[in-house]
């Protein structure tokens, strides 16, 4: 059988559909959080809360309106755990294993510092393990420097570097903020019979991530697979033609590109759905920028003809989108993208400036999905009043509001 050919439509179709964003949003229930999570294989970790914290927001796209909660509470019972994969990210247990494998083998810098600053890992390690699970900030600053993201107190280093060496882990957050214990004590509950030597080979777990990377991105070239979990790009290929030769993999290729893609044979019968035309993207919403589906932005350009970029860290001068623009999904493609705010104490959830892309056309069936992801998402997070201030090109800011007025049946502040 030759390889299974995708257009460039099509290939965004699957990696919609792996990602759980191919369909409409249903009533989403504390399972389908975890669902989501083992689908996508990890849930990447970031603080900036200008609209919903993104872990949070990553949910919410995929599934709607549900509690947020149920993710603190699927790392406080075990479910996830956190760990560095494709940045910081929460992971379902069941891949403990694999990560296992990397806290044992470690990096030379953990193990360098850990090393040379024994007396502070040996305070910290005494702390945790006679008085149970702890914060950061319960430790007092003794060093007189002032503090700030560069100048940790040592026993803040301390926990990060034991943390990276898998012997603490986080039991739970408290106000998003890490709360560290003894790997022991976190996994009596979640995995009570782990033992180090259950845990896979350098190989199985390369092995291993390759072919979750494949099936979260529905269809894939080798070089988009490394960054899905940061695994090493020397050797990817070879590997993925590996696991071709075995089955594990179905070779494919997408139109306009000249080089092998793959695809998970978990994802066949998707596959041929897709092709078939028998499942669409019929999905607006908004998008975190540390989406996996925008994460790797070389990809979303190259799949989606998006270029992206966060400008959180861009000086205001210099922003052309704004400080923490929101790309929007609407039936299969990237369109444009919103920058938003939540100002919770005031109910106000303010749409800055909506920019669509140049060849996006405005008709009804983009304004009524954009208005209805508006307001499920302003509902979600406790801030119905939408106020939409501009909007490019310009005739979308008054059918916009317009839109907003008819779905909500009040009126929607101006600015």
């Amino acid at each position: 059988m030759g390889p299974i050919e995708f257009s460039v439509e099509t290939a965004r179709a699957m990696l919609l559909a792996a990602q759980g964003l191919g369909s409409g949003l249903k009533r989403a229930t504390k399972d389908d959080v975890r669902g989501i999570i083992r689908r996508m294989g990890v849930l990447q970790i970031d603080s900036i809360s200008v609209v919903a914290r993104s872990p949070y927001l990553v949910l919410w796209s995929r599934l709607g309106s549900y509690e947020p909660r149920w993710l603190d509470e699927l790392l406080a019972e075990g479910a996830l755990f956190e760990y560095w994969s494709h940045a910081a990210c929460f992971i379902p247990i069941e891949d403990y294993g694999l990560y296992r494998r990397l806290m044992i083998d470690g990096g030379e810098k953990t193990r360098g510092w850990m090393r040379a600053h024994h007396e502070e890992i040996q305070h910290v390690m005494e702390r945790v393990n006679d008085n149970g699970p702890v914060r950061s900030a319960e430790f007092a600053r003794t060093d007189g420097k002032a503090g700030g993201w560069w100048e940790w107190k040592p026993e803040k280093r301390a926990l990060e570097h034991l943390f990276a060496a898998g012997e603490l882990m986080i039991s739970r957050r408290e106000n998003f903020h890490r709360v560290y214990d003894l790997r022991e004590r976190v996994l009596a509950n979640a995995l009570p019979d782990w033992e180090d030597a259950l845990a896979p080979t350098e190989q199985e777990v390369r092995r291993a991530l390759a072919l979750r990377a494949v099936r979260a991105l529905g269809v894939a070239f080798a070089r988009w697979v490394p960054d899905y979990f940061r695994t090493p790009k020397k050797g990817a290929a070879g590997l993925l033609e590996e696991l071709a030769d075995d089955g594990s993999l179905l070779r494919a290729t997408i139109e306009d590109f000249d080089e092998p893609a793959y695809v998970h044979s978990d994802n066949a019968r998707l596959a041929e759905k897709i092709l078939s035309g028998g499942l669409q993207s019929s999905v607006t919403t908004l998008l975190s920028p540390f989406d996996p589906v925008v994460w790797d932005r070389a990809r979303a350009s190259e799949l989606f003809g998006f270029d992206y970029k966060i400008e959180v860290y861009t000086p205001a001068a210099r922003r052309r989108y704004g400080y923490y623009s929101l790309p929007i999904l609407h039936h299969g493609a990237l369109v444009g993208r919103l920058d938003a705010k939540a100002h919770r104490k005031q109910n106000v959830f303010e749409v800055k400036a909506v920019h669509l892309e140049p060849d996006t056309l405005v008709n009804d069936d983009l304004v009524s999905g954009l208005a209805d992801a508006l307001r499920d998402c302003a509902g979600w997070h406790g801030t119905p009043e939408i106020l939409v201030r501009w909007a490019d090109p310009s005739e979308l800011t008054g059918t916009l509001r317009l839109a907003l007025d008819e779905s909500t049946g009040t009126p929607v502040p101006r600015g």
